[in-house]
C-alpha cells in the first residue's frame, strides 16, 4: 500500500509539474492559448509573434523549475540535518547572509558575473547557517524551532540594516540590487540555466546520496553513532549540499522565501519521513509552486507583474504561523 500510494503520489505531481510548467508559458502579461502553445513548441520556425511569446517564456519556465526544486530539496534536508520542523532558508537568514555577501560583492568588488554572484551567496549563507545554528544552540535545550527561529530573525534583521549601510548611499548599487532581493526567476536566459545546472545537480546528487544516512540520524545523534554512521560528516556534509543548492538559486533569483519549509511538511504528511522519497517530491512540487507563484504574480500584476517572491511570502507567512502554534502544541 505504501508503495503504491508513492507511485500515485509522484505521477499526480509529474502530471501537477507538467500542467505548471503549461500555465507558466501560457500565461503572464499576454495570454496565449494552449493550442498556441502546442503549435510553437513543435514549429521552431513560426515567426509569429505569439510563437515568439512562447519561446521567450521557455527559459523563465526551465529556470523556474530548478529554482523551486533547489529551494525544497534544501529546505527538506536543512530540516533532517537539524531535526527542526522550521529549518528554512528564509527561516534562518541564510538568504539574507546571501544578500549580504552579494550588495558587498557589487560595491567594493563591482562583480558582474554569475558565478562571482553564486559563490559570493554560498559564503555568504553559509556562514550564517553556522552562526544562526550556534546562537541557537546555546542553551540546555540545544536549537529548539522557537531558539532557531529567534536566532534566525535576529540575525536577519542585523544582516539585513548591513544590506541597506552598504546599498543606500550608492544609488548605482541600490538600483542593481533593489529588484534582485525580492526574489523573482523573470528576465531568466538559457545562460543562468546552464550556469545554474551543475551546482543544482551536484548538490541533488548529494542529497540522493545522502537520504538513507539522514534518515538514520532522525534516531539521534547517539543511535546513529551506534549503527556506524560518522555524525559529524554525514551533518556537514547535507549543510553543504543544502547551503549549496539554496546560495546558488538565491544568487540568480534573489532571495524567494517559504518554499523550503512549505513543501517538506506538505509531502511529510503524504508520504511519511522517510527522506528517499521526501527529497525528490520534494524537488516536483517545490517547482510547481514557484510556478504557480509565477504565473500568479505575472496575472495579478498586469500589465506589469509581482515578483514571485512576494507571492511565496503572502502564502508561507500563514503556513508558518500554523506550524508554530503546532510546534508549540505538541511541546505542552
Amino acid at each position: 500500500m505504501k508503495n503504491r500510494r508513492f507511485t500515485m503520489t509522484v505521477l499526480l505531481c509529474i502530471l501537477s509539474l507538467l500542467f505548471c510548467a503549461l500555465l507558466s508559458v501560457a500565461y503572464g502579461s499576454k495570454a496565449v492559448s494552449f493550442q498556441t502553445v502546442f503549435r510553437s513548441l513543435f514549429h521552431f520556425a513560426s515567426d509569429s509573434f505569439d510563437a515568439s511569446v512562447v519561446q521567450a517564456r521557455i527559459p523563465r519556465t526551465v529556470f523556474g523549475i530548478l529554482a523551486g526544486a533547489a529551494l525544497a530539496v534544501s529546505g527538506s534536508v536543512m530540516q533532517a540535518v537539524t531535526r527542526n520542523p522550521i529549518a528554512d532558508p528564509s527561516i534562518l537568514g541564510v538568504n539574507t547572509g546571501a544578500s549580504l555577501f552579494v550588495v558587498c560583492g557589487i560595491a567594493f568588488f563591482h562583480i558582474s558575473s554569475g558565478n562571482q554572484y553564486i559563490w559570493l551567496a554560498f559564503a555568504g549563507a553559509s556562514i550564517t547557517a553556522v552562526l544562526v545554528y550556534g546562537l541557537a544552540s546555546a542553551g540546555h535545550e540545544g536549537a529548539t524551532p522557537v531558539k532557531l527561529a529567534l536566532a534566525g530573525a535576529a540575525a536577519s534583521t542585523a544582516l539585513q540594516s548591513l544590506v541597506n549601510t552598504v546599498m543606500l548611499p550608492n544609488t548605482q548599487v541600490m538600483n542593481q540590487f533593489r529588484f534582485w532581493r525580492t526574489g523573482s526567476i523573470s528576465g531568466a536566459a538559457w545562460s543562468d540555466i546552464r550556469l545554474l545546472l551543475p551546482y543544482f545537480l551536484t548538490g541533488f546528487i548529494l542529497c540522493i546520496f545522502l537520504a538513507s544516512s539522514l534518515n538514520t540520524l532522525a534516531l539521534g545523534d547517539e543511535a546513529a553513532t551506534g549503527l556506524g554512521l560518522n555524525v559529524p560528516l554525514i551533518r556537514a556534509v547535507s549543510t553543504v549540499a543544502s547551503v549549496l543548492l539554496c546560495a546558488s538559486t538565491t544568487a540568480l533569483a534573489g532571495p524567494i522565501s517559504f518554499i523550503g519549509l512549505m513543501i517538506p511538511h506538505l509531502v511529510r504528511l503524504l508520504l511519511g519521513s522517510d527522506m528517499r522519497r521526501i527529497i525528490p517530491v520534494s524537488a516536483v512540487c517545490g517547482s510547481c509552486l514557484l510556478l504557480i507563484a509565477d504565473v500568479l504574480g505575472r496575472v495579478l500584476g498586469r500589465p506589469g507583474e509581482l515578483e514571485s517572491g512576494i507571492i511565496t511570502t503572502l502564502i508561507g507567512a500563514p503556513v508558518f504561523v500554523f506550524i508554530i502554534r503546532k510546534v508549540k502544541v505538541r511541546s505542552l
